[in-house]
C-alpha cells in the first residue's frame, strides 16, 4: 500500500512540475510581448474581409480552436489548411482577408509553400511563431514572437509547450479585439442561442416573444369599461387576458386583467361594465422593455403570478405584449 501510494506521489509531483514549466513558458511569453500584439489587433479589427486561420498538424489544431473563439466573439474568422490550400482551397482568400499563420519552427514545408501564394494575392499574414528568423516571420507583416520555448516533452519533440503559447496568445488577441469590438454579453449570447449562456443572456426583443408592429389591446384610459372592452377588441383580432390602458399621450399607464373584470362583476352585477376604467384598473404596472432579458421576464411572469406582461419603450409607449405561454415555449430558463 505505501508502495503505491509513494508512486502516486511522485506522479503527481511530476505531472505539477510539467505544468509549472508551461506556466512559467506562458510568463515569459506575456513580458515579451511588444508593440506587435497590439497592431495585430488593430489590424484584426479593420479587416474588411475574414480573417483566415492556418496552420499544420498540433498548430494546425490550435488554429482551428483560435479561429472558433473569433468567430464567436464577433470576427468573422475561418480556417484554411495549409496542404489543402494547394488543391483548391485556397480559393477561400480575398484580398481584403487577414492571415494569421501558425508555425512555432516558421519553417514547416506546408507552410513555407503557402507564403508565396498568399503573397500572390496581395493578402497580408500576421506570423505566430517562435523563431524570429524563420521564412515565416521574415515574410510577413507583422510577427507574433512566442520565444525560445522548450517543449516538456522528454525527447523535446511533442508539440507542447509551444502549442499552450500560440493557443494563450490566440486568445488574448481574441478577447483584446472583442473588447475593441466593445462586444458585449448580449452581443455573445446571439450568437450562441443553443448554449446555456445564449438561453440566459437572449432578451426580450430578440427572443421574439412579441412581434413589433402587432395590433394590441389598447384602449383610452378615459373611457368606461364597455367601451374600454369595446376598443380594445377592435384594435385587435387576438383574445387577450388584459387591456393595456394609454393616456392622452399615448404612454401606457395601467392595466386591466381578466381577474380584474371578475371582480368587479363579483362586486357590481352587470353595472360593472359602465364604470369607470380608472377605478378599476392597475396603475403602474409591472412592465418590461425590449432589452429586459427573456428570464428576467419569465421570473416576473411567476413572481407576480400573472400571465400577460406588458412590453415597453424608453418613453412608456407599449409596444408589446408578452404572454406566459410565449415564454414556456422557449424554456429560457433550462
Amino acid at each position: 500500500m505505501n508502495k503505491q501510494t509513494d508512486t502516486d506521489i511522485n506522479g503527481l509531483a511530476h505531472a505539477r512540475q510539467l505544468i509549472e514549466l508551461e506556466a512559467a513558458a506562458l510568463k515569459n511569453m506575456a513580458e515579451g510581448l511588444d508593440d506587435n500584439f497590439t497592431k495585430a489587433c488593430a489590424r484584426i479589427l479593420a479587416c474588411q474581409g475574414t480573417v483566415v486561420l492556418t496552420g499544420m498538424g498540433k498548430a494546425g489544431l490550435i488554429a482551428q480552436k483560435i479561429s472558433s473563439t473569433l468567430t464567436s466573439t464577433g470576427t468573422p474568422s475561418t480556417f484554411l489548411h495549409p496542404a489543402e490550400a494547394i488543391h483548391g482551397d485556397l480559393g477561400v482568400l480575398r484580398r481584403n482577408d487577414l492571415v494569421i499563420a501558425l508555425s512555432y519552427s516558421g519553417a514547416s514545408e506546408e507552410i513555407v509553400r503557402l507564403i508565396g501564394l498568399v503573397k500572390q494575392l496581395e493578402v497580408p499574414m500576421i506570423a505566430i511563431t517562435g523563431k524570429g528568423d524563420s521564412p515565416l516571420s521574415k515574410h510577413s507583416d507583422l510577427t507574433l514572437n512566442l520565444g525560445d520555448l522548450e517543449e516538456i516533452c522528454p525527447h523535446g519533440l511533442a508539440p507542447s509547450t509551444s502549442t499552450t503559447c500560440m493557443l494563450a496568445m490566440g486568445d488574448a488577441i481574441a478577447i483584446n479585439v472583442m473588447q475593441l469590438r466593445n462586444f458585449s454579453s448580449e452581443d455573445y449570447a446571439r450568437f450562441h442561442p443553443g448554449g446555456t449562456l445564449g438561453r440566459q443572456l437572449v432578451t426580450v426583443d430578440q427572443a421574439a416573444l412579441f412581434t413589433r408592429g402587432k395590433p394590441l389591446p389598447v384602449a383610452e384610459d378615459n373611457l368606461n369599461l364597455r367601451e374600454a372592452i369595446t376598443t380594445a377588441e377592435i384594435n385587435t383580432e387576438m383574445r387577450h387576458g388584459c387591456i393595456i390602458l394609454i393616456d392622452d399621450t399615448g404612454k401606457l399607464s395601467g392595466l386591466i386583467t381578466d381577474g380584474d373584470l371578475r371582480r368587479a362583476m363579483k362586486t357590481n352585477g352587470q353595472a360593472f361594465l359602465d364604470q369607470p376604467v380608472k377605478t378599476l384598473m392597475t396603475k403602474t404596472p409591472t412592465v418590461v422593455q425590449p432589452t429586459t432579458l427573456a428570464a428576467e421576464a419569465m421570473a416576473i411572469l411567476h413572481k407576480h403570478r400573472i400571465d400577460e406582461l406588458p412590453v415597453v419603450d424608453k418613453q412608456g409607449y407599449p409596444v408589446g405584449l408578452i404572454d406566459i405561454q410565449d415564454v414556456l415555449s422557449l424554456k429560457v430558463l433550462q
